[in-house]
């Protein structure tokens, strides 16, 4: 069997009034007449349209070989990138969404689902996490029981997003001149984040686990500090306290609390998860499938981070298309050291596809096959491969419009970028 044809699509599903999703895609054809999707990440930013020339270059290396060669093409496409080597978000994404392809063409070549090409279940569904927000602890309080009366047990919680001033707010305060952006005061985020989970657990009791995202943005001291003072309300885990370029301060976390930590998603190198497993300064590891190489890298992962305790929990926000959604959950529902799987709610009724410019259910309409909620768990079909469609027909209406994204331009209170 051989590659005969990829085609690259870059679409647009972003909401009207904020700009922000424009799915890469892959569809790799074979002489057998099976074909494979995949996905990039870089969908959600403004670099879309680098990962598309990536793939798009790419593509060209795999024509003529034999698709089931996963390991093969994917050091093909590692080391033919040569400047790209060692890391880098382009490239690792191109890659993710060919080698996802690939397994999908594997998978329906031996008519299996994916979890069964990795060892089978061994767990019926995957348990996940919903995401919850509101401008105060009452309104993020009728959230939670919302989710809790449909079967979720644990619930991400913020309090306008992840701090800060919407954008173009310049507080008071900041210097002349200062220019528009998300403000973000860390002493009042780390005394009103302590204070909502001291709230919510007053109200909503210990039963629900809850997790918190730190989203990287605030200093590493001001991180180990307010890992510090939740550490009484017993979080699921902390998400991103830290930047990549700041992991080191882990070690500083760890020794001040035994909260749990949750690490990684915008790691583009695997490598980059070997020391915080090795050393255990992580319980959870946070891949973002579409950005790390795919499944065969994903997969590797899973696999050493199961010899040192450390357990699952892929990125799924909602820039995600069901590709890597079912991708993630495949992964889930054969590995022994899963932990929870992060769902942004891409099944109806679905809050973000109603934002979404087009129709309600468009999303449906352009990826049918999804995984379904029921009950606190997702479920995967047993369709062969990843078990999701991609009508290009239905893509083409959705035409990728070149915007700039303005909440990832996120300050401190002098006016400073920093990471948003």
């Amino acid at each position: 069997m051989k590659i005969t044809k990829v085609d690259v699509i870059l679409m647009n599903m972003r909401p009207a009034d904020n700009p922000g999703w424009a799915p890469i895609l892959c569809r790799v054809y074979t002489d057998a007449g099976i074909y494979g999707d995949g996905e990039a990440a870089l969908a959600y930013g403004n670099a879309h349209r680098a990962a598309f020339g990536m793939l798009q270059d790419f593509s060209k290396s795999v024509l003529g070989m034999d698709p089931l060669d996963n390991e093969v093409i994917w050091e093909k496409l590692y080391k033919s990138s040569f400047w790209g080597q060692n890391g880098g978000p382009v490239v690792f994404s191109a890659i993710s969404a060919i080698d996802t392809a690939l397994w999908d063409i594997k998978g329906k070549m031996a008519n299996m689902p994916l979890y069964q090409l990795f060892g089978g279940k061994c767990r019926e569904g995957v348990p996940v996490y919903r995401h919850v927000d509101g401008r105060d602890l009452s309104e993020i309080c009728e959230n939670i029981a919302k989710y809790r009366e449909i079967g979720v047990k644990t619930i991400r919680c913020q309090c306008g997003g992840y701090g800060g001033s919407e954008y173009g707010h310049t507080p008071a305060g900041a210097p002349v001149g200062a220019k528009p952006g998300v403000y973000l005061d860390g002493n009042a985020y780390i005394r009103d984040t302590v204070k909502l989970f001291d709230g919510i657990r007053s109200k909503m009791g210990d039963e629900i686990g809850l997790v918190h995202d730190v989203h990287e943005r605030i200093a590493p001291a001001d991180a180990v500090r307010l890992a510090k003072e939740l550490e009484p309300y017993h979080l699921t885990f902390l998400e991103d306290p830290v930047s990549l370029e700041q992991v080191e301060y882990i070690r500083q976390i760890k020794n001040a609390s035994s909260i749990p930590i949750a690490e990684g998603e915008l790691f583009n190198n695997p490598y980059e998860y070997r020391t915080l497993i090795t050393e255990r300064l992580i319980d959870y590891i946070r891949v973002h499938i579409t950005q790390v190489g795919g499944i065969t890298p994903a997969r590797k992962l899973q696999i050493f981070a199961e010899q040192f305790g450390v357990r699952t929990a892929w990125h799924g926000p909602g820039d995600m298309s069901p590709l890597a959604h079912a991708a993630n959950v495949h992964i889930d529902l054969a590995a022994p050291n899963f932990g929870v799987q992060e769902w942004s709610g891409i099944e109806p009724p679905n809050f973000v596809i109603q934002k979404l410019k087009g129709p309600h259910g468009a999303l449906l309409e352009v990826f049918p096959g999804l995984p379904e909620y029921k009950d606190g768990y997702v479920y995967a079909n047993d369709k062969p491969g990843l078990g999701v469609d991609l009508i290009e027909k239905e893509a083409e209406k959705y035409p990728c419009e070149n915007t700039v994204t303005t909440w990832t331009q996120t300050r401190r209170m002098d006016g400073a970028l920093q990471t948003p």
